[in-house]
This record gives structure tokens, C-alpha cells and sequence, in this order.
């Protein structure tokens, strides 16, 4: 259902709108659930990519994907790239929202 959602709101929104990013996200994140690390990575990625050029680098929802890549970097067992990114992202929330 996810994946119909984001569909129909690319078809009927664009692709770059907001709200058919946050289905892009949620189909990630079941994606995620189901234990398809890898594939959960690369359309968190893509979410990521298309709410920096939308959204900004240091909006909360463009810091949320990259905390998303993060984990998914994490459940594929690449412990030290996973750190790297959670620290990238909690910086730029440091920055952003304050500490």
C-alpha cells in the first residue's frame, strides 16, 4: 500500500513534493522492516537526496533520512559508516535546532 501511495501522490504531485517524499520514506521504512537492508539504504537515499534539493540540507525531515540511511547502514552490519552518519546527522541537528 505504501508503494501505491507513493505512486499516486508522484502522479498527482510531482516527485520533489513533500508529501509524496513522506510516502518514498515510508515505503523505505517498510522496506526496512521486511529486512531488505539494502534496498531500504538506497530509497532512503534517494528520499534524502530529493528533500535536500527540496527541502534544504538542514531541514529536520532531509536530517530524519539521513538518520534512516544510518540505521539501515547499521542492520547491514557496517558498523563504522553507520556511526559516521548518525554523527553527521546528530551535528547538523546540534546546528540546527541547538543542543
Amino acid at each position: 500500500l505504501h508503494r501505491q501511495c507513493w505512486e499516486a501522490r508522484k502522479n498527482t504531485l510531482g516527485e520533489m513534493h513533500p508529501d509524496t517524499l513522506d510516502c518514498l520514506n515510508n515505503v523505505a521504512s517498510a522496506v526496512c522492516d521486511q529486512g531488505n537492508y539494502a534496498e531500504a539504504e538506497m530509497l532512503h537515499r534517494q528520499c534524502w537526496e530529493a528533500r535536500k534539493n527540496t527541502l534544504g540540507e538542514m531541514h529536520p525531515d532531509t536530517l530524519d533520512c539521513l538518520n534512516n540511511i544510518a540505521s539501515a547502514v547499521r542492520d547491514q552490519g557496517n558498523y563504522a559508516e553507520a556511526e559516521m552518519l548518525h554523527r553527521q546527522c546528530w551535528e547538523a541537528r546540534k546546528r540546527t535546532l541547538g543542543e
